[in-house]
């Protein structure tokens, strides 16, 4: 029974042993997240801890080059110069060819142009040129106006642009009277209302964002312009797509604050996990109870089977002793029954020495 036991005991502390790696490196990175939660800046360090290397790296850069998206190919290889990721020498003069070519002075006026007439965001430049336009108040009149004309007409109408375009010529004219102070709420109404007509703004957002309440949308735009400051207005446009909530906003420009330019590979990366929890709560609280479980048992495991073993080990001793003393015993007895023999043959010979002289007398 006890050689059972024993092997018992050494099977599970084995199985412990086994899926010890597995179930400890999930309950370790899951109470990180928990503990994380709200902190962007550590949810982007623990994901791209799991999920950034040269590979990923490097196939990013590939795919951003043939989207013709050498902005996000820069952002990918400034991520990967902080992280200390050595990339390939040739892979980096691509982008940076492309990255000359689209900001040539031809393109970039292109692209301002059609920022200023249409509104569109594409580019930085192509963001200038809307900026431009909402500063002066024609663009939103424009889009305000457009609007308006085709909710007269019974037509559909995107009330997201519209209630954001009647926001800009407010926040402008505010602007003008504060001598820029709210120029980062301004071009936050510039971006959203860009995001609005491609429709990125998410629909959390947008449900929690009440537009008829002007504060709410100045504390929203704040936060998108501090974006669009720190890390460029398409890295802005991509995270209000991920935004379920306003305070996503705020953390998003928590995370632009510290990774800048490097913010776009980020969130293409990591996407809505760079500022919010994407696993459950429950589902990460309950790796961190199954990592302490198996801790508990490992270390059962190993107390009883050091136990068994060093009962094991006493035992056998114990049996080794009882039988050197045995094997004692009886040499002794042994040895005392020759001597008593031996003596007993003395005394009868002396005894008989002493008796035949007395015969013979």
């Amino acid at each position: 029974m006890s050689r059972l036991a024993f092997a018992c005991s050494a099977m599970l502390l084995v199985a412990l042993a086994c899926t010890a790696y597995p179930v400890l490196s999930r309950g370790m990175n899951a109470g990180r997240l928990l503990a994380a939660q709200d902190e962007p800046a550590q949810l982007t360090e623990a994901g791209l801890d799991d999920r950034f290397d040269r590979a990923t790296a490097e196939r990013e850069i590939d795919a951003a080059l043939a989207a013709n998206d050498p902005e996000l190919a820069e952002s990918f290889i400034a991520l990967a110069d902080e992280r200390g990721v050595a990339l390939d020498p040739e892979r980096a003069a691509k982008v940076g060819a492309a990255s000359a070519s689209s900001t040539s002075a031809a393109n970039v006026a292109v692209s301002f142009g059609r920022g200023l007439v249409t509104g569109e965001t594409d580019s930085v430049a192509a963001f200038a040129g809307t900026a431009l336009g909402d500063l002066f108040v024609f663009a939103d009149l424009r889009d305000a106006a457009r609007q308006g004309i085709l909710m007269a007409r019974g037509e559909p109408a995107d009330r997201i642009v519209l209630g954001l375009s009647l926001a800009g010529i407010a926040i402008t004219a505010g602007t003008y009277v504060s001598l820029g102070a709210t120029a980062p709420v301004r071009l936050g109404l510039s971006v959203m209302k860009a995001a609005g007509k491609s429709g990125r703004i998410g629909a959390g957002l947008l449900r929690a964002v009440r537009l008829e309440r002007t504060e709410n949308v100045i504390r929203a735009a704040g936060d998108v312009g501090r974006v669009q400051r720190r890390a460029g207005p398409r890295a802005a446009i991509e995270g209000l797509k991920l935004a379920e909530q306003p305070k996503d906003l705020g953390r998003l420009a928590q995370l632009a604050a510290l990774k800048g330019g490097k913010t776009r590979a980020v969130l293409k990366l990591l996407g809505r996990g760079a500022i919010a929890l994407t696993t459950g709560v429950f589902e990460l609280a309950s790796w961190v109870v199954w990592a302490i479980l198996h801790l508990l048992g490992f270390c059962v495991a190993v107390k009883r089977t050091t136990e068994r073993i060093t009962l094991s080990v006493l035992r056998r001793r114990k049996v080794k002793r009882e039988r050197r003393l045995a094997r004692a015993r009886a040499g002794g007895y042994r040895r005392g029954k020759h001597f008593a023999g031996f003596l007993g043959r003395s005394v009868t010979t002396s005894r008989r020495a002493a008796v035949a002289p007395a015969a013979d007398r």
